[in-house]
């Protein structure tokens, strides 16, 4: 299984469960969103959980995929230091914020490495028609763990899945800037590989994780994830059903 989201600790949550109540064992690589599509494409993964709309479209139209089933969302957000150099106000929606950043030159790390937050990153730009470049623009080409960590020592602004920054951010120094407007949500997508276009896919195992992970019961338990330990939950559902 490929995942991409795997810096939140969901996955380290659900795989012991997902484990022990079919038998089956989940070996989950983690890997940004167009890294797990090419995976995917190559035959090295059976079932994708993923996060970026049109390059999941293409993959299934493409016949990679099977079916596009989305399960659960939360925001991506964009964080920064507290003295918020670009002056990003409250009501500001995301794309107004990179324009500040960009008008500003304000530091900004990206991850770079064509995952879904990557390019929901670029299409935030492209909608100020704006190419990032110079000193201020930093690319990483690393995942959100560490880019949220640079970003922290930089004391600059980046954009994140939320659940991750709430696993991490009292290791940070980094606030919330923007969050939970309409152009920063973060739809999370499983998608079965096709073993008819490739050889070598474990089609039952596939069906056993996604007929597993769209359970009400296993659904109730993402649902709940963060609770305990964040003060909220990290993800809401919104399956639903086939």
């Amino acid at each position: 299984m490929m995942c991409s989201y795997n810096d939140s600790g969901l996955m380290d949550y659900l795989t012991p469960m997902f484990e022990k109540e079919t038998g089956y064992t989940l070996d989950v690589v983690s890997q940004g969103t167009g890294q797990a599509l090419q995976t995917g494409r190559d035959g090295n993964a059976d079932i994708l959980l993923i996060h970026a709309k049109a390059d999941e479209e293409k993959f299934v139209e493409e016949g990679y995929g099977l079916e596009r089933v989305e399960i659960m969302y939360n925001y991506f957000v964009i964080v920064g230091p507290s003295d918020n150099p670009a002056k990003i106000v409250k009501g500001d929606t995301a794309a107004d914020a990179f324009k500040k950043i960009a008008d500003t030159k304000s530091t900004f790390v990206s991850r770079g490495d064509e995952s879904g937050t990557h390019k929901k990153e670029l299409k935030i730009w492209g909608a100020n028609s704006i190419t990032p470049e110079g000193d201020w623009y930093m690319s990483a080409g690393k995942g959100m763990g560490d880019v949220l960590q640079m970003a922290s020592e930089e004391g600059a602004y980046t954009i994140t899945d939320k659940a991750t920054y709430l696993s991490m951010k009292d290791k940070l120094e980094l606030d919330i800037i923007v969050g939970e407007s309409d152009d920063l949500m973060n739809q999370y997508t499983v998608i079965e590989v096709n073993p008819d276009k490739l050889e070598g896919i474990n089609k039952e195992g596939a069906d056993a994780y996604l007929e597993w992970i769209t359970s009400k019961e296993v659904l109730a338990k993402i649902g709940e994830f963060g609770k305990e330990e964040y003060g909220e939950a990290l993800f809401s559902i919104n399956y639903q059903g086939k």
